[in-house]
């Protein structure tokens, strides 16, 4: 069995196709973790690292646990991959219950990109409404906004926010069209298991 799996990864390096596809899939995965990294401007990160240092076992822990540590740091890709598919869930089930969008549905190619927009549309709408209820919740901690008034904290983050999942969304696009496997998926993947071993850690610390 080791042995196959060896020959399988020597046979990805040895297929030009596969290789392209292999290194576009691993360049899309950095660029999203170095997205990470950068935070939305305007706060004091002491501040906020007192505020999300009891996270650990509630909503926003296991939120940030699919956001790969962004929600914890507050960055630009805070918000995740989660309102895209939350919109795309809300649309197959629209589909099921409202005959014009299963009418869209059914013609074939062309109905599968007039799905994937309203699904863009609707991940564009989700975003300024989760992006506003979070900024706004982080705004009225004490000492959190660093500089400007709170209301230009707000509005910056919430734009940020949104385009921040946006990106994301282009870059599970991208990996799906030109890289290895479903985009999205292998995004998730990559923020449980970049982050899994701070989570196995804090649910060590909870036990114990």
């Amino acid at each position: 069995m080791f042995e196959s799996f060896i020959n399988a990864i020597r046979n990805l390096w040895q297929v030009p196709e596969l290789r392209k596809r292999v290194i576009f899939t691993l360049l899309m995965l950095v660029v999203y973790r170095a997205g990470i990294h950068i935070s939305v401007p305007g706060m004091n990160h002491d501040v906020l690292e007192q505020v999300f240092g009891g996270a650990a076992g509630t909503l926003f822990g296991v939120l940030d646990l699919f956001s790969g540590g962004s929600l914890r740091r507050f960055s630009v890709f805070a918000l995740g991959i989660m309102p895209y598919i939350t919109a795309s869930i809300i649309l197959q089930l629209m589909t099921s219950v409202y005959p014009a969008l299963k009418k869209i549905q059914e013609e074939g190619e062309l109905g599968r990109r007039k799905i994937t927009q309203y699904t863009r549309y609707l991940t564009v709408a989700l975003c300024l409404v989760q992006g506003t209820a979070f900024v706004l919740w982080l705004s009225r901690q004490p000492g959190l906004v660093s500089f400007g008034s709170r209301w230009s904290f707000i509005i910056i983050g919430v734009l940020t926010l949104t385009t921040g999942t946006m990106f994301i969304m282009w870059i599970g696009e991208q990996i799906t069209e030109r890289g290895l496997g479903n985009g999205i998926s292998l995004l998730i993947f990559a923020g449980i298991i970049v982050n899994l071993p701070n989570a196995i850690k804090q649910l060590y610390g909870t036990i114990k």
